[in-house]
């Protein structure tokens, strides 16, 4: 055992078994700092970027705390995004399997507001949500703040840019002042310092940097021409084949060039970029989290907030220009016990980047010949493809329910049936890529649960 063990944390053996069966051991820089603090129930800030694991960190505190038997809202997270509210909200729900009948709300624009306030009228244990419709619901007087025993602002620095601090003072006010206060943030400027003064009450202040954690990616540098880059990105892909693969772009119309260019060469790949609705993020993102996208090509922007547990692989197909945009990258790759990889293609014009990369790591970057790698195999393919389904929890569909229609009606066995996402009116299920076909097929043919759904693949080939 050792310092970093989450069983030297005084939890209860329900949510360490729970910690242990999702995988959670060894505690990350910001958990091994932070976690004794939040037990004791101080206030904090703390500055981590996302990627360092400060979600699970406030997520063990919250439901560390938590009466199951108290329908009233004990915990609410603020977050300044929808997409980075849904990934808080099921890593909550994951931890929370501890223990029986634990809701988790998510409250979030973009979609209509009776449905959350039916929900609201039901009770929840804890709300995940952005400031505007949290807002929203208590100028409709649906929401009772008045039990929270716990708050976090996750990302605080992007709701302050993005101009939510008078949401957030407004919210603040609602809770009571007895409760704890958990600020999160990857910069914490002076005039936020000042603003952030009245929710807090004493706080600890801590601070872990990339560098803390740095030796869990290694970094490989490559020489390379501009216009040669596309089909450095493959050659990379055919020799290392990682599983997961996040690749950066500076702008959305060389996302889009790029993904086109993998998919033609028969690479499962995707790009994610700021002109997509809504509903093609969260399809892609799913495809991405269930394997049934091996590349996501992204830009820096669309990439914010995302919370990806799983990359092997991170390429930068452009070299960041800022040194903090670079360590944010790098960062999605080697997180928890995992070692990452992070591989840069560096044009002539670029190196005066990299030099500023060598100045925050107090060293130089190692450097390597495209010409020496070989591809490793076959074109490499995810291994899974998405199942949508037009019909989700409003419906009363759950996922033992789809496991079971594919199990039985369609024959598969549990190991070809990957993970199941079930929205409010969509559901995905991602399938061995090999009986996917046959799989919708069946269920097409016979249903499910007596009803018939209209029913898709989703591919990124």
């Amino acid at each position: 055992m050792t310092q970093r063990d989450f069983s030297t944390l005084p939890l209860s053996p329900a949510l360490l078994r729970n910690l242990d069966h999702l995988g959670y051991r060894s505690m990350t820089a910001i958990q091994a700092q932070s976690l004794p603090l939040i037990l004791k129930r101080r206030d904090l800030i703390a500055q981590a970027d996302t990627g360092s694991g400060k979600t699970l960190a406030f997520a063990i505190g919250i439901l560390h705390r938590l009466d199951p038997a108290d329908f009233g809202i004990q915990a609410l997270v603020l977050c300044p995004t929808r997409e980075l509210a849904d990934q808080v909200a099921k890593e909550l729900r994951r931890i929370a399997r501890f223990a029986d009948n634990i809701k988790v709300l998510t409250l979030c624009g973009g979609v209509p507001m009776g449905p959350q306030i039916a929900s609201l009228e039901h009770g929840a244990h804890v709300i995940v949500g952005t400031p505007g419709r949290i807002q929203d619901h208590m100028s409709r007087n649906s929401i009772d703040l008045s039990r929270v025993r716990t708050l976090v602002l996750d990302e605080a620095d992007r709701m302050a840019g993005m101009g939510f601090f008078d949401e957030i003072k407004g919210i603040v006010r609602a809770c009571p002042a007895e409760r704890q206060t958990l600020l999160f943030s990857a910069t914490y400027p002076d005039d936020m310092r000042k603003a952030s003064a009245a929710f807090l009450d004493q706080p600890e202040e801590l601070k872990v940097t990339a560098a803390e954690d740095a030796t869990r990616v290694e970094q490989r540098f490559y020489a390379v021409a501009h216009e040669k880059r596309n089909a450095a990105v493959a050659h990379l892909l055919a020799h290392f084949r990682p599983e997961s693969t996040l690749a950066f772009c500076n702008t959305r119309i060389h996302c889009r060039e790029l993904a086109a260019e993998l998919r033609a060469q028969g690479f499962s790949a995707l790009a994610l970029h700021g002109e997509l609705e809504q509903r093609e993020r969260d399809e892609l993102l799913v495809q991405f989290a269930n394997r049934s996208c091996s590349v996501l090509v992204a830009t820096d922007v669309a990439a914010r907030g995302l919370d990806i547990r799983t990359v092997d692989a991170v390429i930068n197909v452009d070299v960041a220009k800022d040194t903090e945009v670079h360590i944010h990258r790098i960062g999605r790759t080697g997180r928890g016990d995992t070692v990452g990889m992070a591989l840069s293609l560096c044009a002539l014009s670029e190196r005066k980047w990299v030099k500023l990369i060598e100045a925050w790591q107090r060293g130089p970057v190692r450097w390597f010949e495209l010409a020496e790698l070989t591809a490793a195999g076959d074109t490499l393919q995810a291994p899974m493809a998405t199942l949508h389904i037009l019909g989700g929890r409003r419906d009363k569909l759950r996922p033992g329910d789809l496991l079971g229609a594919l199990t039985g009606v369609a024959g598969l066995n549990k190991d070809q049936v990957g993970r199941i996402d079930v929205f409010d009116e969509s559901c995905y299920v991602a399938l061995d890529r090999r009986v996917a076909e046959r799989a919708l097929r069946s269920l097409a043919d016979a249903g499910i649960k007596g009803r018939r759904f209209r029913l898709k693949l989703l591919t990124a080939v």
